[in-house]
């Protein structure tokens, strides 16, 4: 059976709504979806660029609680309210994601607050895989 480690941001959403930042499953670690929240300070930009680069140091700190990092990354889920905002945060996923090149699916649906304006949901696999190998 494989372990399991929940991980907390601290964030009061966890308590409230009943669930872990990060589960780590075995090799797998399910980051749950992050937002633009400053989780030391409480604090979220009104910029959506800058909400998708707080989200990926949120979900980077996740990994590294698990024993992973942005490279290990192999699904990534971004979500947000309004779909022409998407291409604004380009830089910031290229930034984070762009040699990583993980599987990808961008979705438009509304978040919690009117103040979120991008939710990035990551899994990762441990030990993950470089460009051009792939798994057996």
């Amino acid at each position: 059976m494989a372990s399991r480690k929940l991980i907390s941001s601290g964030s009061a959403f966890e308590a409230k709504i009943g669930y872990s930042r990060a589960v780590v499953s075995g090799d797998m670690v399910f980051v749950s979806g992050c937002t633009g929240y400053d989780y030391k300070t409480g604090a979220i930009s009104d910029d959506v660029a800058e909400q998708a680069e707080q989200c990926m140091r949120n979900i980077a700190a996740a990994l590294a609680e698990a024993g992973a990092g942005m490279g290990d990354v192999v699904r990534v889920r971004y979500i947000l309210p309004e779909k022409t905002d998407f291409e604004k945060t380009w830089p910031i996923l290229q930034k984070w994601f762009g040699d990583v090149r993980p599987a990808a699916t961008m979705i438009q649906a509304g978040l919690l607050e009117d103040a979120m304006k991008i939710e990035i949901e990551v899994t990762a696999k441990k030990g993950g895989v470089s460009e051009g190998q792939t798994l057996l």
